[in-house]
């Protein structure tokens, strides 16, 4: 069992309740022999994330994590994910492991509310639009890449908790560092596209989403999330219904086999395992839409001032943002180094991209590039020379394209939200 204050291990989590770990990875529980498991879509969940089939799958012992996935901190088809919490399955990626310009699959952080669906079988799945619209329509996936213009874009999920660990007084949730971030290669049909289809009626003015995960407590009439958007920010050209992720299958812990794609608002509008989308003339009051659930005070607080819940708004847009992926936070270095990262800001561009080793008391420019596409993140680089061997601080700062800079200290929120603080690194040199 893990020491207190630590996350626990995916073998620990398979080794205290085996048949929760088979559902909470694999999608369904497994029986005492697990042979029924491994008939089903459990067994073709683990045969997709190794790449092949199994031969001698009946001889598995339930909860045998396969050696394949049988590393510290490793969740099945990820690679060197930390996990957050297991019920729901969270984790994140350290920061040097999201180094590539597109995130990997098996290194985009995992964010679920709830359990994910038994049975992701791209054939049988379909997806239904309704409420306001002039044509309620259910969608196969075939249908959809029949009657829409693919799209693959490049974009930005980010949870709205990403950074909570920091807040003090602590903030309750998942407490990210600084990985729960990626940028994949999305490839769906506009979100626009397939409600213009539709019919949106006059009076809409919100999106609600509904996905097929199940709710903790396993009472199937509750959801474990349903949120949405305004309706013009759902008609524009970079939000997408993704089936395919970085040109292959979405994962499991991704949304398989459908999901929402919301570049630059909060991951949690991405809605997982989609099933349904309906139009609304309210604003949706779904599950984690109302209360204090991904919503901040409306103006700046003190730090563990209690505030009204009249007195909260919906996040929308996410702040600027930088992240640096190399070198790794704690590294040994020479005398120069390549420093380099991410850069981003919610439905705006970064303009510009700041470095420091001296606790910000100058400032080096960094080499920036523009994003391949809108909702797409920005990779950044420089080299930086140290004048002699000691500890030092990399700092970075993003400015936006309407002049926000990432602040220093923390803008405290009672639920760990937007924390956009400088990415701060130690290295040693000589």
């Amino acid at each position: 069992m893990p020491r207190d204050g630590e996350r626990p291990r995916a073998e620990e989590f398979f080794a205290r309740d085996p048949a929760k770990a088979d559902k909470a990875f694999f999608g369904r529980e497994s029986h005492a022999d697990r042979r029924g498991f491994l008939r089903g879509a459990g067994l073709a969940t683990m045969s997709a994330m190794l790449g092949m089939t199994i031969p001698y799958h009946r001889n598995m012992p339930q909860g045998l994590i396969p050696a394949a996935f049988a590393a510290d901190d490793v969740l099945v088809g990820k690679d060197g994910l930390t996990l957050l919490n297991d019920r729901p399955v969270n984790a994140e990626t350290p920061a040097h492991l999201l180094d590539d310009a597109i995130t990997p699959t098996a290194r985009h952080f995992i964010r679920n509310n709830g359990i994910p669906p038994e049975s992701v079988d791209p054939a049988a799945w379909t997806l239904t639009v309704d409420g306001l619209v002039d044509n309620p329509m259910t969608m196969s996936i075939d249908e959809l890449k029949a009657q829409f213009e693919p799209v693959t874009m490049a974009l930005v999920i980010e949870c709205g908790g990403n950074g909570r660990f920091a807040f003090n007084p602590p903030a309750k949730g998942n407490q990210w560092t600084y990985g729960a971030v990626g940028c994949a290669n999305w490839t769906g049909v506009r979100l626009k596209d397939v409600l213009n289809k539709a019919g949106v009626k006059s009076d809409v003015i919100y999106t609600a989403h509904v996905g097929a995960d199940g709710h903790l407590s396993g009472d199937p009439g509750k959801l474990p999330i349903s949120r949405g958007i305004p309706i013009g920010k759902a008609l524009t050209d970079n939000v997408l219904i993704a089936y395919e992720m970085n040109e292959g299958p979405l994962h499991l812990m991704n949304g398989a086999p459908l999901r929402l794609v919301v570049p630059g608002w909060p991951g949690s509008c991405s809605q997982k395992w989609l099933a349904r989308i309906y139009l609304r003339e309210v604003v949706h009051d779904g599950p984690k839409m109302t209360g204090t659930a991904y919503r901040v005070p409306n103006r700046p607080v003190e730090p563990g001032e209690k505030v009204e819940e009249e007195d909260f708004v919906i996040i929308e847009r996410m702040p600027v943002k930088s992240l640096i992926t190399n070198p790794q936070n704690g590294a040994a270095v020479g005398e120069t180094v390549e420093v380099r990262g991410h850069a981003w800001s919610g439905d705006r561009t970064v303009e510009i991209l700041d470095i420091s080793k001296d606790f910000g008391a100058t400032w080096q420019r960094a080499e920036l590039d523009a994003p391949i596409n809108e909702g797409a993140w920005q990779n950044w680089r420089a080299e930086m020379s140290f004048p002699q061997a000691g500890y030092y601080e990399i700092w970075a700062r993003a400015t936006d394209s309407e002049g926000d800079s990432q602040p220093f200290a923390i803008n405290w929120n009672p639920k760990g939200y937007l924390n956009n603080t400088m990415h701060r690194i130690a290295v040693r040199v000589g």
